[in-house]
């Protein structure tokens, strides 16, 4: 059997965004999603689960309580177990703090893994670091902007990722940790089968002290990064906005069109 970590993380609404006193995203209490790209990565490990027949997928989460409820929307469209990363001390972390406690869980509750597989960036940061410090404390292979799957036994698995200049297609060994990138796929949604077993199901809680970590590595106090300042972005522009019947918008369109070709006729004859 073929055993998957998928790490996915609930992000704030990006409509209802508030700020702690220390710069950093306020998460309880506030109305979150799935972190899009974490979708991807979900969609990424139950393609995988079909095509090898033989595959166990434990979706892991460092969150607030309320977290538990996207692990049980996960299982219910096809992962197997939920594991919840909670506690108050892994308040206001960095990645580097983050990637510790997500890997330490994962060294506690499945230490016989063969992939791990994470989205690449997370909305509320944008960092594309998360996934490879869990990389690095596990001291594993790490394969980021991935797109697909061309095939994978229980060995191995062939991946393309994309560079800069083209598709690059690379195999790796398991034990590895994969990143991937969005795809075009509509989301597969619960069948009622799927619900009914994922509310029989229990959420595993992991505190601070089940994985054996301290508050000097946590949170806040063990992120060698801080934010030193946080606002929304304010957009200043002098655009005008027309209210107009949709044939008036049409005549003023080409007006502005037939002004920019004159332009660069005039700029030409010059």
């Amino acid at each position: 059997m073929l055993k998957i970590a998928l790490c996915v993380k609930q992000v704030p609404d990006t409509t209802d965004i508030k700020w702690s006193e220390n710069n950093t995203i306020q998460r309880e209490g506030v109305e979150s999603i799935i972190n899009p790209y974490d979708v991807y990565a979900a969609e990424f490990a139950l393609n995988l689960k079909e095509a090898l027949k033989d595959a166990e997928i434990t979706v892991f989460t460092m969150g607030p309580p309320q977290a538990s409820d996207m692990l049980k929307q996960l299982i219910s469209i096809g992962c197997d177990k939920g594991v919840l990363i909670t506690d108050r001390k892994f308040a206001g972390a960095d990645t580097y703090a983050t990637g510790l406690t997500i890997s330490s869980a994962i060294k506690k509750e499945m230490p016989d893994f063969d992939l791990i597989i994470c989205g690449q960036f997370a909305v509320d940061g944008d960092t594309a670091q998360t996934g490879p410090c869990i990389a690095n404390f596990l001291k594993i292979p790490q394969v980021t902007y991935v797109e697909k799957f061309e095939k994978s036994d229980f060995n191995s698995i062939e991946l393309y990722r994309q560079m800069e200049d083209g598709i690059e297609k690379v195999k790796v060994k398991f034990p590895a940790l994969i990143c991937v990138l969005q795809d075009f796929f509509e989301p597969r949604r619960p069948l009622i089968n799927g619900i009914k077993f994922a509310s029989k199901q229990e959420i595993k809680i992991c505190t601070m002290e089940d994985i054996g970590l301290t508050p000097e590595v946590c949170g806040l106090k063990g992120s060698p990064t801080y934010v030193s300042k946080a606002f929304r972005n304010q957009t200043k522009h002098n655009a005008q906005k027309y209210e107009l019947p949709v044939e008036e918008s049409v005549k003023i369109l080409n007006e502005k069109i037939s002004e920019c070709k004159n332009s660069q006729k005039g700029e030409q004859n010059a």
